[in-house]
């Protein structure tokens, strides 16, 4: 006996999905990202991005709008914005909470300020405190690793680094955030919020003076260059006549 049975595939589920959030502008700028790349499908990462900072996060509309512009399938666009986490699949705050919570940092406390913003917001990994967008509203995540031990423990606000972050220290930022203060990162440009910073991840740049405003390095990050200058080392150069190892060769 041969059971039949329905399938509904991605593309028929996104038939009806509304696009027209995405404007006339947000269209010419997903244009103009599609014009930097030689192949259209290698614009599909900032594309997730211009879509996050109409939205606030990938919606089933944006998935679309993405497959459209690039002649790809919905299936192909849902598989890397769902493999990627910064591509959001509910809609965030305005501002966007990452706390490092691997090695370095918890141990010097990353686990500590996780635990007190949680508990601060009454939500846990990815929630959000208030409605999504409006002024004011958090969503809390714990990252993996956000590539500053020597600063740790480190969260982020909207991509932009806090260091050397104690629970209280962190508590107080996210208290000025709900009281819709932005106040400055400790490196690199002034606060802006989660859909700004989605804008400028896609490429655009409304204001880049004041975008690169900011020393983006830190004194522990650049000590073992200081002290390297100081005391005169310098690595060993390679003789003009160093032997190098074969190439392997192609199978």
């Amino acid at each position: 006996m041969t059971e039949q049975f329905e399938f509904t595939t991605t593309e028929e589920r996104t038939d009806a999905v509304d696009t027209s959030v995405f404007g006339e502008d947000t269209r010419a700028e997903a244009k103009q990202i599609i014009a930097r790349y030689p192949e259209s499908r290698s614009a599909l990462l900032p594309m997730l991005h211009l879509v996050q900072s109409v939205q606030g996060h990938v919606s089933p509309a944006g998935m679309k709008f993405c497959a459209e512009e690039l002649a790809l399938s919905v299936a192909e666009v849902s598989a890397v914005a769902t493999f990627y986490t910064m591509y959001k699949r509910k809609p965030c705050g305005q501002h966007l909470v990452s706390v490092c919570t691997n090695t370095m940092c918890a141990a010097l406390g990353g686990d500590a300020i996780y635990r007190t913003l949680g508990e601060h917001l009454g939500v846990g990994h990815e929630g959000t405190a208030g409605e999504p967008g409006t002024e004011g509203s958090i969503t809390l995540e714990h990252a993996e690793c956000l590539a500053a031990c020597d600063l740790a423990p480190v969260l982020q606000v909207n991509y932009e680094y806090y260091d050397n972050q104690t629970p209280e220290q962190a508590l107080e930022l996210v208290k000025a955030l709900q009281r819709g203060e932005k106040p400055a990162p400790s490196r690199g440009p002034a606060l802006s919020d989660f859909r700004g910073a989605e804008r400028q991840l896609a490429g655009f740049f409304d204001d880049l003076d004041e975008t690169v405003t900011g020393s983006s390095q830190a004194t522990e990050t650049n000590r073992g260059a200081a002290l390297a200058q100081e005391r005169g080392w310098i690595a060993p150069s390679m003789p003009d006549d160093a032997e190098l190892p074969p190439l392997p060769e192609k199978k």
